[in-house]
């Protein structure tokens, strides 16, 4: 089990790629670890990736008719609500250049296929707990800011209860 979100539920993975053998491959590696949720196109991945419950985690591929994985990148790296899931690309495509670009438009990681489930396995497991770990100190961060806030109107009441200036006075 995964304790992504400090429960024991699954961390879900949204895996998009227009061939239906690279669909069942992945799914098939991922099932059972992992919430798995499929997409053949951009356009269904970005409207999954929105939903109300985003994915923690895509893998994504490069090469799709209408919108390319480049695309899906870009538009989910655009909005603030699905900014921060991390992007895998996994693809066919291993020159160096489109890499590269895959890694500029937001991608934490990018595998070639054929892909080794080894290392696809490893790779997911390390960009999810990068994720949770950012997430809790995302969390914590707005907790302590929240504190301090509190605590500053706490010593802004008792200086003005006593007579106190403050300093912008």
């Amino acid at each position: 089990m995964n304790k992504l979100h400090g429960l024991d539920e699954l961390a879900t993975i949204l895996v998009v790629d227009d061939t239906p053998d690279n669909l069942a491959l992945i799914s098939t590696l991922l099932k059972g670890i992992y919430h798995v949720k499929v997409a053949v196109n951009g356009e269904k991945a970005l409207k999954i990736a929105s939903a109300e419950r985003p994915p923690d985690l895509i893998l994504l591929d490069i090469m799709m008719p209408q919108m390319d994985g480049y695309e899906v990148c870009r538009r989910l790296k655009a909005v603030a609500a699905t900014r921060d899931i991390p992007v895998i690309f996994v693809t066919a495509r291993a020159d160096e250049d489109d890499e590269r670009t895959g890694l500029e438009l937001g991608a934490v990681d990018y595998i070639t296929k054929p892909i080794s489930p080894a290392i696809l396995m490893a790779r997911v497991k390390t960009q999810l707990m990068v994720k949770a770990s950012a997430d809790f100190l995302r969390d914590k961060n707005a907790f302590l800011e929240h504190q301090v806030a509190r605590r500053t109107l706490e010593v802004s009441a008792i200086h003005d209860e006593a007579g106190y200036r403050t300093v912008r006075e």
